[in-house]
């Protein structure tokens, strides 16, 4: 099954995935299609939530991968960093994983293309309804998430609607103010200054 999979890829252009990997715990506060069976492996909920990693790894050649992470906030501000395509022997790969989901208490669970592709390409799309684009650096690791055509099959938004979580890199009255605008001054948006890291 791996095989005929593995060809498929190849056929429509893309290299195979070797690996798709999303912090436990992504689903907090989301409303998902209960038809697509993903599944959130993480404990009851604890805290907030809203920020979620991904990390997608397709064949290189036949003894490296190329890698890509993405860091979404999906109550929000939609891909917040992202890094790659960088190369890597599988060996470093193994290593890498548990390093690049080190700050989720939570950890990490594999998951299927298409959840990843949903999480980050619906948070791009849900961010960009609000007045906010995705970092500089999501234009060349978007493409290891292959093709989308969406609509998501996610509600973004914590429970429905934005929620705004300030990060140490952000300028959180840009955000509001931007906020204000798109969803209008009376909107019920949510939010928390100076909490996420």
């Amino acid at each position: 099954m791996r095989a005929v999979a593995a060809q498929a890829q190849a056929v429509a252009g893309e290299p195979p995935v070797v690996g798709c990997w999303i912090s436990a715990g992504w689903s907090r506060g989301l409303t998902v299609d209960p038809s697509r069976g993903w599944v959130d492996e993480a404990p009851e909920p604890d805290g907030i939530g809203g920020l979620v990693s991904v990390l997608v790894a397709r064949r290189h050649r036949w003894d490296k991968v190329s890698v890509c992470g993405y860091l979404a906030d999906v109550y929000c501000l939609g891909v917040k960093n992202a890094l790659g395509p960088d190369i890597k022997s599988e060996v470093e790969l193994s290593h890498y994983v548990p390093e690049y989901f080190a700050a989720h208490s939570d950890g990490w669970q594999v998951a299927p293309i298409e959840l990843a592709a949903d999480l980050v390409f619906g948070s791009v799309e849900y961010a960009r309804k609000l007045g906010f684009e995705p970092h500089v650096d999501f234009a060349p690791a978007a493409g290891h998430l292959g093709a989308w055509e969406g609509p998501s099959a996610i509600t973004f938004g914590k429970d429905g609607k934005p929620f705004y979580l300030s990060g140490p890199y952000d300028n959180p009255r840009r955000v509001m103010e931007t906020l204000q605008r798109t969803v209008g001054p009376s909107a019920d948006v949510d939010f928390v200054i100076g909490q996420a890291g």
